[in-house]
């Protein structure tokens, strides 16, 4: 998610690809293909094994999640008629331990009409956002959970004093289109899901909107056709993602459709009749190519970004969700939330203590992008992060220790933005770089923890960098060096 300044750095001419715009097909079917496998096919489509995780229960937002599943596919099938959602949702999960229940975290404003567990009727209660499915399950065993449920969606208070959002989830416009953020937690809002960020999975959606209506969703988009008066897309996530990176939006898009150097498809979706917003955001293939300069190759397998009516952004995965406002889809928003693709994505928190590393990373490489593309002095951030530091500390806590209800404060991004630009002058530039590319890679598609990060840093730099960590990262005080 974004808050405050920062970017990246550059030695090659940044070069804008093709570009086209379904504006004037809005029946067309599917992006341009890209040089892999199409997705859904053979050689593509996931296996379940991929979205095997170790889940664990929250240490900050505890009562979210249960570490007693590990979901691995997500199926969704989802009707929008403007106010009602209807849901039948296919859950196919690994129970963690012996236990006479399955439990997943679901909004009360749904209902929940039926579940099935391996196709057989199960009996179930739904008490607040808990529904337990009763049903006695083997460790390390898999069950394939159906639930059909529908009701009007709403949003959930956020653990936070930020300006910008005070809820997460399912957010319906006064006309009747939709749109999802939910960092740190709000999936649940919407379908049936173990909401924390330890327990990774694969999805499939299956999105029914009225037409002219579109509903988007992450990864590739497998199909799109018109049913009777309803437009019915198919969308599946390649890799496996938490449940705060997964999105949907619902509304009258346009597509405009170009190509990353390297070959990745880019996608942009914006509200009709709002051609300047789409310009604003057309650099998203040269934002592309100079993170995987900076970052390596990029992680997953297409690259699209969906406007909507919020004041914020997010970096879910794949097809990021930003406001429709001048600053959340200018430059330093967006990139951003592309370096999320890497830091946070790619390697997610186990935990949501561990959400500096995510955003602190994303930071400092957005200050390098505004360095070098923009032309703003790196040392002009550092000085502003450095002065605020102290105060940031004292109102909120360590990066790493920081207040619960105080989620995605400053300290998270310029705190450990900070800190980052510390180590690379400790390790000096090539050493840092080489560093910030192989920490996604070498936990690719997987969660890591606070001591899982700071000890591969110190293993793979040569040196013993805990006490650093931990005075940035623990300490009440600014470190001195």
């Amino acid at each position: 998610m974004r808050h405050g300044a920062a970017a990246a750095a550059l030695s090659f001419a940044l070069v804008l690809t093709s570009c086209t715009t379904d504006a004037d097909d809005p029946g067309a079917a599917s992006p341009a293909p890209a040089p892999a496998p199409t997705p859904g096919s053979a050689a593509a489509r996931p296996t379940v094994a991929q979205g095997a995780s170790d889940p664990v229960e929250d240490s900050v937002y505890p009562d979210v999640g249960d570490p007693g599943v590990d979901a691995l596919h997500y199926d969704l099938d989802l009707t929008w008629d403007k106010q009602t959602l209807v849901g039948r949702e296919t859950v196919r999960l690994r129970a963690t331990e012996d236990a006479d229940h399955l439990q997943l975290d679901l909004s009360d404003a749904l209902t929940v009409r039926a579940v099935t567990v391996d196709g057989a009727a199960a009996e179930f209660t739904h008490d607040g956002k808990d529904l337990l499915v009763a049903v006695d399950v083997t460790g390390d065993t898999e069950y394939e959970l159906g639930i059909d449920y529908d009701g009007e969606p709403r949003p959930t208070p956020a653990p936070t004093q930020r300006g910008d959002f005070d809820s997460t989830g399912w957010t319906t416009t006064p006309d009747g289109e939709a749109w999802t953020m939910q960092e740190p937690y709000g999936a649940f809002t919407w379908y049936a899901v173990n909401d924390q960020p330890s327990d990774k999975a694969l999805y499939s959606f299956r999105i029914t909107v009225p037409t002219p209506w579109v509903g988007i969703a992450n990864g590739e988009l497998l199909s799109r056709r018109t049913v009777g008066e309803t437009t019915v897309t198919r969308w599946e996530l390649g890799d496996p993602a938490a449940s705060y990176l997964v999105t949907i939006a619902i509304g009258d898009f346009v597509r405009h459709q170009y190509r990353a150097q390297s070959g990745v498809p880019v996608t942009t979706w914006t509200p009709r009749g709002r051609p300047g917003l789409a310009k604003r955001m057309d650099y998203l293939p040269d934002a592309l190519d100079w993170m995987e300069y900076r970052l390596g190759p990029y992680p997953f397998d297409s690259l699209g970004v969906v406007a909507v009516a919020s004041e914020s952004g997010m970096e879910t995965q794949t097809m990021l969700t930003l406001g429709d406002t001048a600053y959340t889809t200018g430059p330093e928003v967006l990139v951003h939330e592309v370096a999320h693709q890497w830091w946070g994505d790619q390697v997610t928190p186990r935990d949501w203590a561990d959400v500096w590393m995510n955003e602190g990373m994303a930071t400092y490489v957005q200050a390098w992008w505004t360095h070098q593309v923009d032309g703003e002095r790196l040392d002009d951030a550092v000085a502003r992060w450095t002065e605020a530091d102290a105060e940031l500390r004292e109102k909120y806590g360590p990066p790493a220790d920081y207040d619960p209800t105080a989620f995605g404060a400053p300290n998270v991004y310029s705190s450990a933005a900070l800190m980052w630009d510390h180590l690379r002058t400790r390790l000096g530039e090539h050493t840092f770089w080489h560093l910030v590319a192989g920490w996604p890679a070498s936990r690719d598609n997987g969660n890591a923890d606070y001591a899982d990060i700071t000890s591969w840093w110190s293993e793979e730099s040569g040196q013993d960098l805990s006490e650093f960590f931990d005075d940035w990262l623990l300490g009440d005080t600014t470190p001195t060096s």
